[in-house]
């Protein structure tokens, strides 16, 4: 949920008017994360869809990283910038949800690039030689902080790395946070901001996205 959806949703409703319209395929599975899942809540959204679908435009990457699929709003948003020989790997643990997904993956124009994998993120990070242009992360909270050390030696110059939920509610003003997931989101946050092979920005859209580009 937005900071604007919450405290002004006369604003919020201004924001979505006043930007680009969603695909067909982006509404109905908007639609039917709200009727199907009992967390629609987790969904990337329209306007944090739009900010993915730009930033990839604007990259064209070739490889891209999801990590935190849901029902796959925004590795549909993320799909419109790859290169025509591009691939984005999409990574989740939920096998009861993975079914939703994968129908609108399938029914995409972007099915033959999108590889989805019912795997744990840190041994994919561990295992793999891939480098990723793009990278995106909405997944457990309490492995942020691991997710950016993982992340790291997998990016290279102008890669970029996003992280969602940074904000936390608000919860990250909190000076001794009890909750492991305010602890890695408070971390992540203070990494970002000192590590020299980065530049960052966390941006006040929903619930906050940290915006890193290696240089």
């Amino acid at each position: 949920m937005s900071f604007f959806e919450e405290k002004n949703p006369e604003m919020d409703r201004y924001l979505e008017a006043h930007a680009s319209s969603e695909s067909e395929i982006l509404r109905k599975l908007r639609r039917e994360t709200y009727q199907k899942t009992t967390q629609p809540h987790m969904i990337s959204g329209y306007q944090q869809g739009r900010l993915l679908t730009i930033i990839s435009q604007m990259l064209q990457p070739k490889n891209i990283l999801e990590i935190g699929t849901f029902t796959g709003y925004a590795t549909l948003c993320l799909a419109t910038g790859l290169a025509k020989d591009g691939k984005i790997t999409t990574l989740d643990v939920n096998e009861d949800l993975a079914y939703l997904p994968k129908k609108y993956f399938d029914s995409s124009e972007y099915a033959h690039q999108i590889d989805f994998k019912l795997q744990d993120a840190k041994e994919f990070l561990k295992e793999t030689d891939e480098f990723f242009d793009l990278v995106f992360v909405d997944a457990d909270k309490e492995n942020y902080a691991e997710y950016f050390k993982l992340i790291k030696p997998r990016t290279q110059s102008g890669s970029v790395i996003l992280f969602d939920n940074v904000l936390w509610y608000g919860k990250v003003l909190e000076e001794n946070p009890k909750l492991k997931s305010t602890q890695s989101i408070k971390e992540l946050n203070d990494l970002a901001a000192k590590d020299e092979d980065f530049e960052n920005l966390i941006l006040p859209l929903r619930d906050g996205v940290n915006f890193l580009r290696r240089k």
